[in-house]
């Protein structure tokens, strides 16, 4: 299996402290070497979170070697067509670089209602809307009757310049999601699991692909991990547990992170290597200002083993 290391922000810093950010984010990539970038989505909410296609955009200007993608994108509260249109038209104009991973969405009622769309529907609306883009992305004149969306001799250009279609990875850690992923994804890309988590989801999606007369690719498992580099754990998670994204009950985010020195961090992503995941995306566990910084260290000091 192919390993490759892509990283993304957590805290993004607003107002002016943020006009610089993303540029500085993506010549770190460059200059360590990274795989790709990835940007997360929150259409609402108090937290500044710039739109993910439009910041993706100048990602694409800045480097003409990273590939970038969205963790996770959420489908069911965006048009199909419009977005089958806004993604082939990023893969085209970066000569194919867009990894897309999508997602159902945030838990909280009021980003659907926001956006005119029921959260009970979400599950069928993003079945239905991977059907309509990938159609989209390989057709020309497609007419497509469904429970959600129709569309009568529909013709989007420019094509992607991945072919057939734009891979799609589906994010989420539940069953569902999974089976979702052995349905109609391309690819697994799952965030706060252990390892553990990752091996049972693994065995799952290959086990049940072939029920839909399917074949996930080995090396289309992906793991998002946070991680702060530190002479000890105890201060990296000290300094880290006010950053984790998504807090779980069942589980303490130390088992699904990577934290302390940096051959603590490079066993970790062992680890989840073990797991059957070859594919990463790391995001410091900081402030802001503090983030360039970790991935410098990230990169001088694990990203070689891996790309040893």
């Amino acid at each position: 299996m192919s390993i490759r290391i892509g990283y993304m922000p957590g805290a993004f810093p607003d107002g002016d402290e943020g006009l610089g950010f993303l540029r500085d984010l993506v010549s770190v990539g460059d200059e360590f070497g990274y795989d790709s970038i990835w940007l997360s989505d929150r259409v609402v909410g108090e937290r500044f979170s710039p739109e993910p296609l439009i910041a993706l955009s100048m990602v694409a200007a800045y480097s003409d070697k990273l590939k970038f993608g969205t963790s996770v994108l959420q489908l069911p509260i965006r048009n199909p067509v419009v977005l089958a249109k806004e993604l082939a038209t990023l893969d085209y104009l970066s000569n194919g670089r867009f990894l897309p991973a999508i997602g159902l969405g945030q838990e909280d009622p009021r980003e659907y209602e926001a956006c005119g769309v029921s959260k009970a529907d979400r599950g069928r609306r993003t079945d239905e809307a991977m059907t309509v883009m990938r159609r989209l992305w390989s057709e020309d004149s497609v007419t497509h009757e469904g429970e959600f969306y129709t569309l009568h001799d529909v013709t989007v250009e420019p094509k992607p310049v991945q072919e057939p279609s734009i891979p799609v990875w589906i994010g989420g850690r539940s069953p569902a999601a999974q089976r979702r992923v052995a349905r109609i994804g391309d690819g697994w890309l799952v965030s706060s699991a252990t390892p553990d988590e990752v091996q049972e989801g693994v065995d799952l999606i290959f086990s049940t692909a072939p029920e839909h007369g399917r074949s996930i690719d080995d090396d289309h498992i992906g793991a998002l991990v946070g991680y702060f580099i530190a002479p000890t754990v105890e201060e990296a998670e000290a300094t880290a547990e006010p950053y984790v994204t998504r807090v779980r009950e069942d589980s303490h985010f130390r088992r699904y992170s990577a934290l302390g020195t940096a051959q603590q961090v490079q066993g970790r992503i062992q680890d989840f290597l073990d797991a059957g995941a070859s594919k990463f995306v790391v995001r410091p566990m900081c402030h802001p200002k503090d983030t360039v910084g970790q991935l410098r260290l990230f990169g001088e000091l694990v990203l070689p083993h891996f790309h040893a």
